[in-house]
């Protein structure tokens, strides 16, 4: 999947680790060979964890997630900022707030705090305050913004992380850890790839090795996003054409006094014919799965094609099995977490609306 070359990756310099006295024995096998006391990072590994890495970050965008970027060293800070923020995705480049996962529901506080200076703003309420108290809040969101600034539009936990240098991003890798969210890293000599989920074997010192394998990242989550975009077109469309044949339905109920004429001599089948009109009132339409949070139209045409087509029977399904059900319907939702559906079902089911948009607003701050 990746455009880029082994020509290419030793022209940008990412073939270069450090010195052989600083190395992590873990990375040995990325370690093509030593020469004048520095380790050569085997570059042909690197493509193929790039591919690998691509492959994953690709199905992550298109399935809707975001994906939060990290670097906060100086030489990868601007390369990140341009790289991402064309991608539309979340990014941290100045100091990692702590608790910036673990304690996401904090974080978004701040947000909400920036957003409500803003709003000052434009109403008017700024211009009341003394001169004093102005100056303090232009200051306070000036904070808010360099640190927090690319991160407001994330409203929830993202569907992964991209670390450029896990030895200064530590606390970072932890968190991630503690969440099970995927760790996707530049991974030097120096550092230690265990806790990493897809390790990139890479000089992450040097700007032109950072670029590279950022340019390759961002256009492999560009084409997630467009497949996704490609997708949700093509449901429009088959709902467009769906709607279609609804509208001609009408005028086939014109046909049905002809045909009751003819049944009507047959007295004995009149019992049976009432029988039928009696049942199809019965039937009940599947409910809307899609007002449960984490739940798409996807996801709810799997499981009504499983037979589970009302919150009733949601509520009562094992999550195992709605994951395996997601799963065999499509690889692209095999990320879907649906430990708290029934939860959410059961409150639909029992007409808890209020309670059920609580929950869901709370849950938001939370894991996706």
């Amino acid at each position: 999947m990746a455009n880029i070359e082994v020509k290419d990756l030793l022209e940008a310099g990412v073939h270069f680790g450090h010195l052989t006295r600083k190395w992590n024995p873990n990375m040995s096998p990325y370690i093509y060979m030593e020469r004048n006391g520095i380790h050569v990072i085997n570059l042909y590994k690197t493509v193929a964890k790039l591919d690998e890495a691509n492959e994953a970050l690709k199905k992550i965008a298109a399935s809707g997630r975001k994906i939060l970027f990290v670097a906060t060293k100086k030489q990868a800070k601007d390369i990140v900022a341009d790289k991402v923020s064309k991608v539309n995705m979340p990014y941290i480049t100045e100091r990692w707030p702590g608790g910036m996962l673990t304690n996401f529901v904090t974080i978004r506080k701040a947000v909400k705090k920036m957003a409500a200076i803003d709003r000052m703003k434009k109403d008017g309420t700024f211009n009341t305050l003394s001169k004093k108290e102005r100056l303090q809040v232009d200051r306070l969101r000036a904070k808010l913004e360099k640190n927090l600034g690319s991160i407001a539009d994330m409203t929830r936990l993202p569907g992964a992380i991209f670390i450029v240098d896990t030895m200064r991003e530590h606390i970072a890798v932890k968190e991630a850890q503690k969440l099970n969210i995927p760790i996707f890293a530049m991974v030097d000599t120096n550092s230690d790839p265990r806790p990493i989920d897809y390790v990139i074997p890479a000089n992450d010192d040097a700007g032109k090795s950072i670029e590279a394998i950022l340019t390759e990242v961002t256009s492999a989550v560009a084409e997630g996003l467009a497949d996704r975009k490609n997708e949700k077109q093509e449901e429009k469309e088959a709902e467009s054409k769906a709607e279609a044949p609804a509208k001609a339905a009408p005028a086939k109920k014109e046909e049905k006094p002809a045909v009751e004429e003819k049944a009507a001599p047959v007295a004995k089948e009149e019992p049976a014919a009432k029988e039928v009109a009696k049942e199809e009132p019965k039937a009940d339409k599947a409910d809307d799965l899609t007002k449960v949070e984490g739940a798409g139209p996807k996801a709810a045409e799997a499981l009504v094609a499983a037979g589970i087509d009302s919150f009733a029977k949601l509520a009562k399904a094992d999550p195992e099995k709605i994951k395996e059900i997601l799963t065999e319907a499509s690889s692209r939702m095999a990320h879907l977490d649906p430990t708290s559906w029934p939860k959410q079902a059961q409150l639909a089911a029992d007409g808890k609306w209020d309670e059920l948009k609580e929950w869901q607003d709370n849950a938001k701050g939370g894991v996706e």
